[in-house]
């Protein structure tokens, strides 16, 4: 028996897939931020452009 939790204790594999996990959540996270503010950065100008375009008529 205790030799099974030892092997238990030294299994890194679980570990080694969590981390993955939490690299490839925070790459998500700051996709996201960044279309979002891709995003708004666009609409402001596309706002920008049609207001000129109303403007001028």
């Amino acid at each position: 028996m205790t030799k099974l939790f030892a092997q238990f204790a030294k299994d890194e594999s679980g570990a080694t897939a969590i981390e993955y996990g939490l690299i490839a959540a925070l790459i998500a996270l700051a996709i996201i931020v960044g279309a979002r503010s891709l995003g708004n950065a666009l609409n402001d100008q596309f706002d920008k452009i049609a207001s000129e375009v109303d403007n001028a008529s």
